[in-house]
């Protein structure tokens, strides 16, 4: 070999065809960036619609287990759903609509009232200009949810669309459930299948416990609260009683937003002795009763998480995805703690087997003689 000739890994053929390979990495890789963040809107629908179809298998999967084909399970499940989703729809909409129009209408009259009444209230007004901005906020309103017909028409047909995408997904999910999960176990090898499959069960059976109890619980929140306005006389107990229930989906504040906002509308509408101190006490008698009782009846099947771990993830999921987000982070946070537990369980198993062999082999083995038992034993005569 020639000393002048450079060797081979400074070849400048070499280098180029490197160079070459690395760029057109770097190009695919930002290319497929690109296209996911092209086609986000999409995924995002996709990831609704799996969330929503995971939290719902185990009520297909009980009525699977007694007989019931998987079609006509699925079929039953949704149609119940979406029976009960527009029923509660159409019962809230038009009076929530009437409502809210008759609030809207009548809030100068409520902020002035609530001037007249309350020192406090005025020196704020006077120094931070509150009426004016909340007015001004309600009239920027209709602007806000669209530019005229043809903007507000927009957003419905959008709604609408991006409604029946989730849909359409969510059934076709829905349906093809165990070939989902049998195709998640594929991605392990064989020897640990058997074992993941008992881990993809449990994480389907929490999440989707989780999203029945918390809706459950929802819905018991604002039934109650409504009933509760309703006897004290609230105006607006139908929108009120809504917005307490959408709320109190959120983990960790929704309660309290809810109760925050019932109170302050009630403050604007009603005089403050009884009625808004009656509904004050009435928000902090029902939380306790939603946390002490009702919640850990409804989610006693579920994942235990703590007050940090469910914070965390319901902020990072609102940064994300918004308040959808919010509602999905602590089911997938709850995955994550299953297969967190169930590795830990397997490492601690694995090393409780390791021990028992080795106590085992260290009884089992023969004890070596004593060095002045072997000096004494007789020589062989041969």
């Amino acid at each position: 070999m020639d000393p002048s000739t450079p060797p081979d890994r400074l070849r400048p053929g070499l280098v180029f065809r490197y160079g070459a390979l690395f760029s057109l990495g770097a190009a695919a890789t930002v290319i497929g960036l690109y296209a996911l963040y092209t086609v986000r809107a999409i995924l995002i629908r996709i990831l609704i619609a799996l969330f929503i179809a995971v939290s719902l298998d185990p009520a297909v999967r009980q009525l699977a287990r007694r007989g019931m084909r998987r079609g006509v399970a699925v079929t039953l499940i949704f149609l119940l759903a979406f029976a009960l989703a527009s029923a509660f729809l159409l019962s809230v909409i038009p009076p929530l609509v009437t409502q809210f129009g008759n609030l809207v209408d009548d809030l100068p009259g409520y902020l002035t009232r609530l001037q007249g009444r309350s020192s406090q209230f005025r020196e704020l007004n006077d120094r931070y200009n509150i009426s004016d901005q909340l007015q001004g906020l309600v009239g920027t309103l209709p602007s806000r949810l669209g530019s005229g017909l043809l903007g507000f028409t927009g957003r419905v047909f959008g709604a609408v669309f991006n409604g029946l995408t989730v849909l359409v997904f969510t059934v076709y999910f829905m349906a093809d459930m165990p070939r989902i999960r049998s195709g998640i176990v594929r991605l392990f090898p064989v020897s640990r299948r058997p074992r993941a499959r008992q881990v993809v069960d449990l994480v389907v059976d929490k999440v989707g416990g989780y999203m029945i109890g918390n809706i459950i619980i929802s819905l018991i929140a604002g039934v109650v609260s409504f009933i509760a306005f309703t006897i004290l006389g609230v105006r607006f107990a139908v929108p009120l009683a809504f917005v307490v229930a959408i709320c109190d989906l959120i983990p960790m504040i929704g309660a309290t937003l809810g109760a925050a906002i019932g109170v302050t509308v009630v403050l604007f509408t009603a005089d403050l002795w009884p009625t808004t101190v009656l509904v004050a006490a009435f928000f902090v008698a029902y939380q306790q009763l939603e946390n002490y009782l009702i919640a850990p009846r409804v989610l006693k099947t579920t994942v235990e998480l703590g007050a940090a771990a469910v914070l965390i993830a319901g902020l990072v999921g609102a940064a994300v995805l918004g308040l959808v987000g919010a509602l999905m982070a602590i089911p997938v946070a709850a995955a994550f703690n299953v297969l967190l537990n169930e590795r830990l369980v397997a490492h601690e198993s694995a090393a409780g087997a390791v021990a028992a062999v080795a106590g085992d082999g260290a009884a089992a083995a023969p004890p070596d003689p004593a060095p002045e038992v072997r000096g004494s034993e007789p020589r062989d005569p041969g």
